[in-house]
């Protein structure tokens, strides 16, 4: 929308009185107590807090959440690149007899294949190299590779059967990241912020953490996009935070500013942004004035947070050794914990390096240590903190791995094609229930037999477990009331939700 229409929007006579039913005296209490009209039902975090423990929304909307929520805040650990479920998560051990033979016609279905196999002369079976057992009350079956995944599937419901219609990677994770296969939408984080609002004013409400990896080392790029506002204000994109010098751009001082200074210099850059938004009415100069606070305010928090000295040492060595080694997946878990103490709405860590082509014998193993014990510590840590009831926790990445073998293959080694039909996803924590197996795949783990899951209905699912009816949240942007979950009927998966 263009910015002075949304303006003359905002201010017109029947726009004031339809939002300003409850008067003039729900403002001036308001006023007196800040925050405190939007409190959540959630208690105990160390946030922003009111004198009576009980956290404060700032921002959002004020008709969300649309019913009560069971987590108020989400950490998505999204391994970028697509890992494969075949050799973690979903056990096929009838494929050993296939070994070396073709994909039934009948399986395939003239599913469209992508340029790195389609000119294959045949594509023939690679049944997982690693051994699987059985773990938890419920006898889930898991790979050798995540062992402490096994130890913590009585905590998680994982989901077989999730499925999406991209089969290349950059569209593929920009759609379920966003909402849609082509940039410019809102990404997840950035419709949680505009939604929900902050839960702490000293800190962002959305942040990402883009981990080191030791897998395979050509890794597909990631785009701030996947963290952006798109047609939404940019005060809700994902701030990132990185490993090396300040852990976000431009937060130190330069040299010879000290803070009275730069407070100074902020007034006065705030008062000039007033009078430009009075005059051009542009809702993007507010957010620059809210961004250059939010900066100011972090010069202090973000070195609090990122000063993990204080952290008992059974708690890190929770977290493996990695955990001292800042950009690692195991800082990043540990900071995504901090950060959920301090009430930051949405945490999500890219790892990237899960493109299996070829040679997952000796790349996919070293993925998967980057990643097993430190989700295993997040998941503990909440857990051990009274957090876990209403912290979601999301694990997964854009698309599956094919049952059959790009490249040449061997019993010992063999890479797996992109497969969009079926993938593995595993949440925990706040509305979800825990120890189940949701969702069935045939057993060439080509195409879902049970219970498929859309990409948007997983993404409705997060949104319900944070009290958002998934429907009822939209954005009019080019004429249309845009959702995160797009227009068709998609609805939250009831069966895991507690």
């Amino acid at each position: 929308m263009d910015p002075l229409q949304q303006r003359q929007q905002a201010v017109t006579r029947r726009h004031f009185f339809q939002h300003g039913a409850m008067g003039l005296g729900t403002a001036a209490l308001s006023s007196l107590l800040p925050g405190s009209l939007q409190a959540t039902k959630a208690i105990g975090a160390t946030g922003s807090t009111g004198a009576t423990g009980i956290s404060v929304a700032t921002g959002g909307l004020p008709t969300l959440p649309h019913f009560a929520p069971r987590a108020k805040r989400a950490i998505y650990l999204f391994m970028a690149g697509a890992p494969s479920q075949i050799d973690l998560f979903d056990y096929k051990p009838t494929m050993a007899d296939w070994f070396d033979k073709d994909l039934p016609e009948s399986v395939r279905m003239g599913q469209r294949l992508t340029t790195m196999t389609s000119g294959q002369k045949r594509f023939p079976l690679a049944p997982s190299k690693f051994k699987f057992s059985q773990h938890g009350n419920s006898g889930t079956w898991i790979s050798e590779l995540v062992p402490y995944h096994g130890r913590m599937v009585d905590d998680l419901a994982i989901v077989k059967s999730v499925y999406t219609e991209a089969i290349n990677h950059d569209p593929a994770i920009t759609y379920i990241c966003t909402g849609h296969q082509l940039p410019g939408r809102a990404s997840l984080g950035a419709w949680l912020s505009y939604g929900l609002g902050s839960l702490n004013d000293n800190l962002p409400s959305f942040v990402v953490m883009t981990a080191t990896w030791t897998g395979r080392k050509e890794a597909q790029a990631l785009y701030n996009r996947l963290w952006g506002s798109g047609f939404l204000a940019s005060k809700y994109q994902g701030v990132a935070m990185r490993s090396q010098g300040d852990p976000v751009l431009y937060l130190s001082n330069p040299e010879g500013i000290d803070r009275s200074l730069r407070r100074r210099m902020l007034d006065s850059l705030a008062r000039i942004n007033e009078q430009t938004y009075h005059q051009y009415g542009d809702p993007e100069t507010q957010a620059r004035i809210a961004q250059y606070e939010m900066a100011f305010r972090m010069q202090r928090s973000v070195p609090e947070l990122t000063d993990i000295s204080s952290e008992p040492q059974h708690v890190l060595d929770m977290y493996g050794p990695d955990v001292h080694k800042p950009g690692t997946f195991a800082a990043s878990c540990l900071l995504a914990r901090r950060m959920a103490e301090r009430d930051v709405r949405f945490v999500q860590i890219f790892h990237r390096g899960w493109d299996q082509h070829a040679n997952i014998a000796g790349d996919l193993p070293n993925q998967c240590r980057d990643i097993d014990q430190p989700s295993w510590a997040l998941i503990q840590d909440l857990k051990q903190r009274g957090m876990l009831d209403d912290t979601l926790v999301i694990w997964g990445g854009e698309f599956g791995r094919t049952i059959y073998c790009q490249g040449g293959l061997t019993r010992e080694n063999y890479g797996r094609d992109h497969h969009p039909k079926c993938f593995t996803v595993w949440l925990a924590g706040g509305g979800i229930r825990p120890g189940v197996v949701y969702g069935q795949t045939d057993e060439f783990s080509y195409n879902i037999t049970e219970n498929p899951v859309h990409i948007h209905d997983l993404n409705a699912t997060i949104l319900q477990c944070l009290g958002i009816d998934h429907r009822r949240l939209s954005f009019k942007y080019q004429g249309l009331d845009v959702r995160l979950t797009g227009v068709l009927d998609q609805n939250p998966v009831a069966e895991i939700l507690a």
